[in-house]
């Protein structure tokens, strides 16, 4: 494998997106079709990359194909071919600028850039007011988006926020202070967690971080922190050399040492991205602080639809001191078509592997759906008199008296998405209503907000 090893243990961050990418391709002699398919989706998709990730993390003798090259450099496929040719067709010429923007803007409506009802139903409100930079799907757990940590030190082709970095404000989740977060906190004593999520809030120095994160120390409730991040990943420096790194653990021992449970939710989408050196140290320096490491993926066709590769990176977090958690279906947004596995070969991937572990990682659940109802995994395929079903169950979900609940819908070998899928005529009323999301919790009509907790 030939990686390009240069970056010194010292490394500044320094993000390279589309101004920068003609630089790269010369320097790694990527094909002009290569350059083409990249210039013209990255108008789309964002693309930001650093150079740990291309130094590190990328196969250069093995592109297009490698997957970490898939994972970070828009490709040709990701977008329809008439929006690509239309594209090209604008964007060759200056006067087209109006034009070429309203193409851009059209296809990225096409591409749902808010799966799963995040706008429609999980947008809490304060006083009969929306509160930006705030989801709360379910009842103990809501998600927090600070406004300076809506980027990520590298971005994921695949990932379902995608339209939190493409400069719309109309699409994006962003809260500049944590001061109506805590307000709601103190009005919903059911809330124990708090999701601090992104883009990454990784991306902020320690000082931006603890603004957002001491303030929910002062909220008695609120009894788990979570913070989503890619970081270690793609900057594990963050935690190692970077020049407030010791001041970040000492934030994380903070927090720990008030009582609070941090949980470090990490995503880890290959095994490479947890074989370096400064990552296995980077991780090593979390859990040293107190704090917890959980690791979950999306399942990525071109990526990681591998029953070894899943089984190769679950083995790597656990000896890295890690939990296995979740094995994710990627979600409906963005180039969906592209990275899609149907649910019938998801199945057999997540077992595939599962069966390869030892105890220790056998706490990870898998495939599970992200779903307008809740989190929905995919048990397995039963054979019936009645014919083969898909055996399902709902982990969480927006009502909690559904959590836990199984059933089962029909196979299908092509279907990739609950929405696919007809629900077995046995699937009680209560249930049937909320998964096809005729009735909300509490009677409320699909198309109305969610009832506030209170």
């Amino acid at each position: 494998m030939s990686l390009v090893e240069t970056m010194p243990e010292t490394a500044r961050f320094r993000a390279l997106g589309p101004k920068q990418f003609d630089d790269i391709a010369q320097r790694y002699g990527l094909t002009e079709e290569i350059r083409r398919a990249v210039r013209l989706t990255s108008l789309v998709l964002p693309f930001r990359v650093n150079e740990y990730v291309l130094s590190h993390l990328i196969d250069w003798d093995r592109i297009p194909d490698d997957p970490m090259f898939q994972m970070v450099f828009p490709q040709r496929g990701m977008l329809a071919a008439e929006d690509l040719r239309r594209l090209e067709e604008l964007s060759e010429s200056p006067a087209d600028g109006r034009a070429l923007r309203t193409a851009i803007q059209g296809i990225r409506g096409r591409l749902n850039p808010h799966p799963s009802g995040q706008k429609k139903f999980n947008v809490p409100t304060l006083g009969g007011a929306e509160l930006p930079g705030m989801q709360h799907k379910y009842l103990e757990t809501t998600l927090y988006f600070p406004s300076q940590g809506q980027s990520c030190h590298s971005y994921c082709t695949y990932c379902f926020r995608w339209a939190q970095f493409v400069g719309d404000v109309d699409l994006r989740f962003a809260a500049q202070t944590p001061e109506l977060l805590i307000n709601y906190l103190g009005r919903h004593p059911e809330v124990t967690d708090v999701l601090v999520t992104g883009g990454d809030p990784m991306v902020m120095s320690t000082e931006r971080l603890r603004s957002h994160i001491e303030p929910l120390l002062s909220v008695p409730t609120v009894r788990n922190i979570r913070i989503g991040t890619k970081s270690v990943a793609y900057w594990p420096y963050r935690y190692v050399t970077d020049s407030d790194s010791d001041d970040l653990l000492r934030l994380f021992q903070r927090v720990v040492a008030a009582g609070r449970n941090l949980a470090f939710m990490a995503h880890f989408s290959h095994p490479r991205e947890i074989q370096t050196d400064i990552a296995r140290q980077a991780l090593s320096r979390i859990r040293s602080t107190g704090a917890l490491v959980y690791c979950q993926a999306p399942l990525i066709a071109r990526v990681n639809d591998d029953p070894a590769v899943w089984s190769e990176l679950w083995r790597a977090e656990l000896a890295a001191g890690a939990v296995p958690y979740f094995m994710f279906v990627e979600r409906d947004t963005g180039p969906y078509d592209y990275f899609k596995v149907p649910l019938a070969r998801a199945v057999e991937i997540f077992q595939g592997a599962y069966r390869t572990l030892p105890g220790l990682a056998r706490t990870v659940r898998g495939p599970v759906m992200s779903a307008t109802p809740g989190k929905v995994m995919v048990d397995g395929v039963m054979e019936t008199p009645q014919g083969r079903f898909f055996q399902m169950r709902l982990l969480q979900a927006r009502d909690p008296r559904l959590v836990g609940r199984p059933f089962r819908a029909q196979f299908d070998e092509d279907a990739a998405w609950l929405d696919e899928l007809k629900l077995d005529d046995s699937t009680p009323r209560d249930l049937m209503a909320a998964i096809t999301g005729s009735v909300w919790p509490d009677g409320a009509e699909d198309g109305e907000s969610i009832p506030d907790p209170s």
